[in-house]
């Protein structure tokens, strides 16, 4: 969330990107921080005092005592009475300025980096650069979802009868195509320098809030209700959570994670050929990337995981593009957030495979997530996730762009991972 100094300092500012997002209370919010923190401040003054003068008066019985003056001790002890009830009747209002301020913040989105462009929608997206050439198919090219029934590779059918629509059956050359492409990303994170780790699919809600899923996605996650638990929506919760309350040492940055996990999402249903076959799906596996980075260098890692994200679909071979989000399609956290879209020859249509975003502050404030500077001084750090990569729609642009007669030829780099050159 954004630091409330942040808001409190820096009004206009505050106003100025929030109504970039698009939000149209920007400057109600806003003035709703600054009174909120104003009374906070001035009801924590106010209990300051009043402990000081009730400590300072207990001193003074407790002498009064000493030298045998009972009557002026009993006096002043109807008064540090007054006081504690005072202080307790502050305290109950000071942590009730504190529940409304951080409710307050929890509810306003990250503010966009300056390079994010003007937007309301996904077509208002910039597109960075683009990179491949677009193949070209046979008149008798088929939609991947056809290849995967022609191929008997992945079952809807069967995944709908276990648990419902969304949730596919991959067997024979289709597991251990999906196999094979897990491997092979991992292999590309650890060569990276990325340390892999396997961590919880449930989270629990504190962790759900530290990331931002909570409560802006509550939603769109599936709930374990009688437990509080939540099945992920992306690797990168449980793994930046990994570094909740934690304080860092400057000489330890970037720390870089990786993990592969099962991708749980309740996304609202729909129909038409962008939701079909593997193009939408409630769980999908995925392999995430993650820095926990110095401010300084964010915006740098960031450049480096999208080129990494880059190099594995040039080694797949896939034609892509790379798109900078405008600020209406900024995710809730996201200072700025690129998008890569692979190109799916059969559908004619660019998928989106990857989104590679810096959080900067936004989720380490909710994490206390810090780091000691050369002062010893404790800072925030920055956080930033992308995919590297996710699943589904790298698959569909394998079948349909390199389906022929012959069947469907595997990514020479994949050869060595899957044990097979061609799904026939």
């Amino acid at each position: 969330m954004l630091a409330v100094a942040t808001i409190a300092n820096n009004p206009e500012a505050t106003v100025r990107g929030l109504t970039k997002r698009g939000l149209t209370d920007a400057q109600y919010l806003v003035n709703q921080v600054v009174a909120l923190n104003q009374s906070r401040k001035e009801t924590q003054t106010q209990l300051d005092e009043t402990l000081a003068e009730s400590n300072n008066l207990s001193r003074q019985i407790g002498q009064l005592m000493k030298e045998g003056k009972r009557k002026e001790a009993e006096a002043i002890k109807v008064k540090t009475a007054d006081l504690k009830n005072s202080s307790k009747t502050l305290t109950e209002t000071l942590r009730g300025y504190e529940e409304q301020l951080q409710k307050t913040l929890y509810n306003i989105p990250n503010l966009p980096h300056e390079s994010v462009p003007e937007g309301k929608r996904a077509e208002d997206n910039e597109i960075v650069l683009e990179h491949g050439r677009l193949p070209t198919l046979p008149d008798e090219a088929i939609p991947h979802w056809e290849l995967i029934e022609k191929y008997d590779i992945v079952d809807f059918a069967l995944g709908n009868k276990i648990s419902g629509a969304g949730f596919p059956v991959y067997k024979g050359k289709g597991a251990r195509l999906q196999r094979a492409l897990v491997n092979f990303f991992l292999d590309k994170a650890r060569e990276a320098g990325y340390l892999e780790v396997q961590p919880p699919l449930l989270i629990n809600e504190d962790s759900g809030y530290g990331t931002g899923q909570l409560p802006d996605k509550e939603g769109q996650m599936y709930e374990i209700v009688d437990q509080k638990l939540f099945l992920i929506p992306t690797a990168e919760v449980p793994i930046t959570n990994l570094y909740r309350d934690v304080i860092l040492r400057e000489a330890d940055l970037p720390l870089k994670n990786a993990g592969y996990t099962p991708c749980f999402r309740r996304e609202a249903g729909s129909w038409g050929a962008h939701v079909r076959g593997l193009n939408r799906l409630h769980q999908f596996d995925k392999v995430e990337i993650v820095q926990i980075s110095h401010p300084d260098q964010s915006y740098k890692a960031l450049e480096g995981m999208l080129l990494h994200a880059r190099q594995i679909l040039e080694q797949l071979e896939l034609p892509y593009r790379v798109l900078r989000l405008c600020a209406g399609d900024l995710g809730f956290t996201a200072a700025l957030t690129y998008d890569l879209e692979v190109y799916s020859a059969a559908q004619q249509k660019w998928l989106e495979v990857s989104s590679v975003s810096n959080f900067e502050t936004y989720q380490a404030n909710r994490l206390k997530l810090r780091y000691k500077d050369g002062n010893n001084k404790t800072q925030m750090l920055h956080t930033l996730n992308g995919s590297a990569l996710a699943l589904p729609r790298i698959v569909a642009a394998i079948l349909e762009n390199n389906q022929s007669a012959d069947g469907v030829k595997m990514p020479e780099v994949l050869i060595p991972y899957t044990g097979f050159d061609v799904i026939n």
